[in-house]
């Protein structure tokens, strides 16, 4: 038999073992090119006060939590509740980014659903969003004191990824 004959059950070979590969990767596991780098700066109005503005400068010397959420998003609903629960004890605050949402909508959700974070920043056009590397919400970061991107997780959290991935780090890097 000649070479060229074999070539193509080769080709086919290569491309099931990448599928098989690809098949095992957890899609939720995006890695992130911010993870060990510096916040995106961003200086954005409050959402309870659009006169105020709130910076990722201001929140450098203490571990802080950025979630990123939107009222139309039916996976931040589900994540609500755990985000209002963690935030009576998760002692670092819990900032939200509210992406690309209306305003008047996503002040009646936080009211209806309770508002879990310090502070919520409208990013009204998604920029700050794109800044982030997020592409869709929810999307949860943990930064340090030094501004540095420590943990991103895409997806709605539930409490064993909190417990998970997000207590350890938080203790270790607040204590």
């Amino acid at each position: 038999m000649k070479r060229s004959a074999w070539l193509p059950l080769v080709l086919f070979a290569v491309l099931a073992v990448l599928l098989g590969v690809g098949l095992r990767l957890n899609p939720r596991e995006v890695p992130s090119p911010f993870i060990g780098k510096p916040a995106p700066a961003f200086t954005l109005p409050q959402l309870a006060d659009p006169a105020r503005t709130l910076s990722a400068a201001e929140l450098k010397g203490q571990v802080w939590v950025l979630n990123v959420w939107a009222s139309w998003c039916a996976p931040c609903r589900d994540e609500h509740p755990l985000l209002v629960d963690v935030a009576r004890g998760a002692g670092v605050p819990l900032v939200g980014l509210n992406y690309k949402d209306d305003r008047r909508n996503a002040q009646e959700w936080l009211r209806k659903l309770g508002d879990p974070y310090r502070a919520t920043v409208v990013d009204a056009d998604g920029r700050v969003g794109i800044d982030w590397g997020v592409y869709g919400v929810p999307e949860t970061f943990v930064v340090d004191r030094e501004g540095i991107v420590r943990l991103k997780h895409v997806g709605p959290l539930t409490r064993e990824i909190w417990q998970r991935e997000f207590e350890p780090l938080l203790r270790r890097l607040a204590g």
